[in-house]
């Protein structure tokens, strides 16, 4: 059974920057691609970033190309996420979880949620 744990969230000011951190623990999660997700109150996850197995590969929702940045170390067994010109409307719980690649949908069944991390970006 893996667990996530997200961590690195906080209160920044819009242009700010934030480092997101999810540390895997149980069981590996080399043998998955990952992807970071928020979720706004009241609205479904939507997903934000993610990267292949062994992170030669990433992928962005639009609105953070370019300002987000998705890594790995497999060695730690963690994904982060570097959110860099960070915006009001960035402000959300921030969870991750494993995806499928060819997709970019979390796997059935997902691994167990993490707690998130609350990410509040002020104007």
């Amino acid at each position: 059974q893996v667990q996530l744990a997200e961590s690195g969230g906080g209160l920044v000011q819009a242009g700010g920057s934030l480092r997101l951190s999810c540390a895997a623990s149980g069981r590996t999660v080399t043998n998955y691609a990952m992807g970071w997700f928020r979720q706004y109150p009241g609205k479904e996850r939507e997903f934000v970033a993610a990267i292949s197995r062994v992170g030669g590969s990433s992928y962005y929702l639009d609105s953070v190309n370019g300002r987000f940045t998705i890594s790995r170390d497999n060695v730690k067994n963690t994904v982060y996420l570097q959110m860099d010109s960070l915006k009001p409307e960035d402000t959300a719980v921030y969870y991750c979880n494993a995806v499928e690649w060819e997709t970019i949908v979390v796997v059935t069944p997902p691994l167990s949620w993490g707690q998130g991390t609350q990410v509040t970006v002020s104007s």
